[in-house]
């Protein structure tokens, strides 16, 4: 009887586990203007925030302007529609200035 009610248990948590996902990691210092453009809208959404989570770190910023980050969204998506080779990251340093 044990080990029937045990192998019912192991067969409802293998049919009830949720399925991993597989982790996505992006070196975001390769990321190019035409790359960033590509990502689906999630995608752009959370590296469009690290990316203004570290550049805000790096001039020593605890707060957060929304006009100011949709502002320089504007910019860095239009200098990146003309300058599709250019590195993100550099792009967001020269706008965040």
């Amino acid at each position: 009887m044990n080990s029937k009610l045990f192998f019912a248990g192991v067969v409802a948590a293998v049919a009830f586990a949720a399925p991993a996902s597989a982790q996505v990691t992006i070196d975001m210092s390769e990321v190019t203007c035409k790359q960033y453009a590509e990502f689906d809208a999630d995608t752009k959404a959370f590296v469009g925030n690290w990316l203004r989570g570290y550049l805000s770190s790096i001039k020593n910023l605890s707060t957060v302007d929304s006009r100011y980050v949709a502002r320089n969204t504007s910019k860095a998506e239009a200098y990146c529609k003309k300058h599709p080779k250019d590195m993100l990251m550099k792009v967001g340093e020269k706008i965040g200035r």
